[in-house]
């Protein structure tokens, strides 16, 4: 659980395929239903609270119905907020906004530079990929161990050819150049179980492979000539003479960006909802459960006052139910140990410090969402922008 929790001023929850909403004010800004109007606009609406005036931008084709907001009960463990219903319009040819994640725009016959996310330093120099394969899915070789009476048939590794990209389900395989001592460095790393308890998972080394100019990890070498980059540590663009990216990207919403994107093309190509997010031991971290795919959020901590009109953006975000392996709680241990024994999770493998990192974007969220949508049942609740 985060630290410290926030007072709501102002929630917001879209859903586009129920074409509802709920808006929860605070009752340090409005006091009783009476003292809140709700206008609608084209794209946009608006709430009036004597503490002032908060506009909201809708996405293209999404608005408000007119008159539709009503009054409705919060529950007698709610007694700080004002919740109501409302109703939404949404246009025929709206779409949904096509994602820019790297998994779906790398290309064959294309040119790209790989940046580290970190300090954006140019790290792999105009790259053209003869082909962009996909591995196959998360614990492959696991199934494989369940459905063979005999030694496993395919335990050679997948590795790239020189001008292949392979697409991990968080991680890009591509093969090492020479330009790579300039920009990469190497150190082997123990992973695993060092004091022995656990046989099957002997302490191994990883060649963790890091940024030249900022130490960040960005991956594994996973042979002499294979890199292996995770999509939450490496910007990719396409190549255009020498154009450079304007500024580093925000570190916590590249992440936060980036793993909504993943869990959304996992959830639609494997049709599962329930991730594990485990580090390169295979150790279960976070347990997520992707809960709605079409929420629409805006959150604002507090309405200023005099009378003073603030526009908020509502953004595209997951609305995901997690729950950390660390957690001491007696609920919580029997959530992870049902999830290890019915096998529950599609497996999400990152570094362990972006797992960290993970959880406290995830826990941030879940700070700042008002008292009554904290928890569901013995899990927390958070939103991940897409």
């Amino acid at each position: 659980m985060p630290d410290q929790t926030h007072g709501v001023g102002v929630f917001l929850e879209l859903r586009k395929r129920l074409q509802t909403g709920l808006l929860i004010v605070g009752k340090g800004v409005a006091s009783s239903p009476a003292d809140v109007t709700v206008t609608a606009g084209d794209s946009s609406f608006s709430v009036r609270t004597p503490g002032g005036e908060l506009s909201f931008a809708l996405p293209a084709g999404v608005a408000l119905e007119q008159g539709s907001c009503i009054p409705t009960p919060a529950g007698d463990s709610c007694g700080e907020e004002l919740h109501f219903r409302l109703r939404l319009s949404i246009a025929e040819n709206s779409k949904e906004d096509a994602s820019d994640s790297m998994m779906e725009t790398l290309r064959a016959k294309e040119t790209y530079c790989f940046h580290c996310q970190g300090c954006m330093t140019r790290l792999l120099e105009d790259r053209v990929f003869k082909r962009v394969l996909p591995l196959p899915n998360g614990n492959w070789n696991a199934l494989v161990d369940d459905w063979c009476c005999h030694p496993d048939p395919f335990a050679k590794k997948l590795l790239p050819r020189a001008e292949d990209c392979l697409l991990g389900d968080t991680f890009l395989l591509v093969a090492r150049d020479d330009s790579c001592e300039e920009t990469l460095t190497q150190e082997m790393n123990p992973v695993g179980a060092e004091d022995g308890q656990d046989p099957k998972k002997p302490c191994r080394r990883l060649a963790l492979i890091s940024c030249k100019s900022c130490s960040s990890v960005l991956g594994e070498a996973v042979a002499p000539e294979t890199l292996k980059l995770y999509i939450t540590q490496v910007v990719v663009e396409s190549a255009f003479g020498d154009r450079k990216l304007e500024a580093t990207p925000n570190r916590s919403l590249f992440l936060e960006r980036t793993i909504a994107a993943r869990l959304l093309q996992l959830s639609n190509s494997l049709s599962t909802f329930h991730f594990s997010v485990q580090t390169p031991d295979e150790k279960a971290f976070l347990l997520l459960w992707l809960l709605n795919s079409d929420s629409i959020t805006a959150s604002v901590a507090q309405v200023r006052d005099g009378g003073e009109s603030s526009v908020s953006s509502a953004t595209r975000a997951l609305k995901v139910l997690y729950t950390a392996c660390s957690d001491a709680g007696s609920q919580q241990r029997d959530i992870v140990a049902s999830w290890e024994v019915n096998a529950i999770g599609h497996p999400v493998v990152l570094p362990l410090n972006v797992c960290e990192e993970l959880q406290r974007v995830i826990d941030k969220s879940n700070s700042t969402l008002p008292a009554s949508m904290r928890r569901m049942r013995s899990y927390e609740v958070a939103y991940l922008r897409l």
